[in-house]
């Protein structure tokens, strides 16, 4: 079972009313909620947000709704705020509707507390808020972090920046980067989306952006799939792998009859042999390989001169990492 609350706050009654944390949190909420095949990913995410003085969100019902969320043992309870944040000498506030100054807020060692005490295999809290970066740090003792165990942290900007909105109700920096990241751009070659790929996509997104870093801390053995999106190479594609190259450091041997294109004096050319379908088909896939960077041409600009060449390719780093995992059947 994957849980998640998802929480976005437009509406204070007396602070400075914000336009686009709603739509982040229904825009994370609708990424989660499926898997790019259309599969079930977190059941039904409980969304709270607060558009307006009939619809807002206290911090009563803020502080019972994260504590139910980490209670039970599912395999990932997942936390995301947007709204305002606040910070004093005492830590960090997460601003709900009712807050008059900050301090009121939901502290921030509350949370790490539901979240700490959880029998949740994986608990990971997502804040799109100023200062978010002080969660996990304890009060008094600068940056030192205390993160329990399958743990993951991760907010749009450090304890002493500013998280930036998009504006006109446009999805803020962070949760654009964050739902780009879920729907793809952070998925590895099986596709799936780790806290840590996504925490590299929008930390590189961000280069640009002096002014917000993302901070990013765990305790996890090992990082668990937010979500499944489209892989970048078919997995038929991906398990052919380890049969091109059956050991490490193996280049796969070409002869112009693997490359279908060539021009009208090299068809010509009775010197040159004819493209065969089935090396074509194989050459396709090489190809492919190349566009994930499984796969060079060795000692040839590009796939079509190490062909017509009679050259070869290899495969990268990258490359022997998955031809490894072919090769034991992890994959």
């Amino acid at each position: 079972m994957r849980k998640a609350l998802i929480v976005g706050i437009d509406h204070y009654h007396d602070l400075t009313p914000l336009s686009g944390c709603v739509n982040d949190a229904d825009a994370v909420a609708a990424v989660l909620a499926r898997n790019a095949d259309g599969t079930t990913n977190f059941m039904t995410p409980r969304v709270l947000t607060a558009t307006g003085a009939a619809n807002s969100v206290s911090r009563r019902v803020l502080r019972d709704s994260i504590e139910a969320l980490f209670k039970d043992d599912p395999e990932i309870a997942l936390f995301y705020f947007a709204g305002h944040g606040y910070i004093d000498a005492t830590g960090g506030f997460l601003c709900a509707s009712d807050c008059r100054d900050g301090d009121d807020g939901l502290a921030l060692s509350d949370v790490m507390t539901f979240a700490g005490e959880s029998k949740a295999a994986n608990k990971i809290i997502i804040l799109d808020s100023c200062h978010g970066g002080i969660v996990g740090s304890k009060p008094g003792k600068g940056s030192l972090a205390e993160i329990g165990e399958g743990m993951t942290l991760l907010t749009a900007s450090t304890e002493h920046q500013y998280s930036y909105e998009g504006g006109n109700g446009a999805p803020g920096v962070f949760t654009n980067l964050l739902v780009d990241a879920l729907n793809g751009a952070a998925a590895n070659l099986v596709g799936d989306v780790t806290p840590g790929s996504v925490y590299a996509h929008i930390d590189q997104s961000l280069g640009p952006w002096g002014g917000q870093r993302p901070m990013f801390k765990t305790n996890v053995k090992s990082f668990v799939s937010l979500r499944k999106a489209a892989p970048p190479i078919a997995l038929d594609e991906l398990l052919k792998l380890a049969t091109y190259f059956p050991q490490p450091g193996y280049r796969f041997p070409l002869d112009p009859s693997y490359e279908p294109e060539r021009s009208q004096e090299q068809r010509e050319d009775p010197e040159i042999p004819l493209p065969d379908p089935a090396k074509n088909a194989i050459f396709k896939v090489l190809q492919n390989y190349v566009k994930v960077n499984l796969v060079r041409p060795f000692d040839a600009p590009h796939m079509w001169h190490a062909a017509m060449e009679s050259k070869s390719c290899e495969l990268t780093v990258l490359g022997e990492h998955y031809r490894r995992l072919v090769a034991e059947n992890l994959i």
